[in-house]
């Protein structure tokens, strides 16, 4: 089992970094280009704005850039799904796109209900 940093801003940032180099290699069609920009932007977004959630002043906007955050993952996910479903790019780093966008949602999950409590 491959070893996974426990600094979310280092997953965050791997993340965004794996999901260009994955972006770079789509074929340049129409499909490449609308698939590939849409994770580009939603995975870099995750990790800019966990970057000002860590600079939040007060807890409720620590929450608002945690949810953004949520949220980018999320439509990452399904961007890569997407891709998954139609066999777009036959990459392999796919699937550990998929895995790793689905840890990186639970865990920014679970510190969002853990800030509100």
């Amino acid at each position: 089992m491959q070893h996974k940093p426990y600094d979310l801003e280092e997953r965050l940032v791997n993340f965004a970094a794996d999901i260009a180099l994955f972006c770079k290699a789509m074929p340049n069609d129409f499909t490449g280009q609308y698939y590939g920009h849409q994770p580009l932007r939603s995975a870099g977004s995750s990790a800019l704005n966990f970057g000002e959630m860590q600079g939040a002043q007060t807890n409720k906007d620590f929450r608002n850039k945690a949810t953004i955050s949520l949220k980018e993952l999320k439509e990452s996910r399904i961007n890569l799904k997407i891709l998954s479903k139609i066999q777009y790019g036959k990459n392999p780093k796919r699937t550990q796109l998929l895995d790793e966008v689905e840890q990186l949602i639970r865990i920014t999950a679970t510190i969002i209900k853990n800030k509100t409590e």
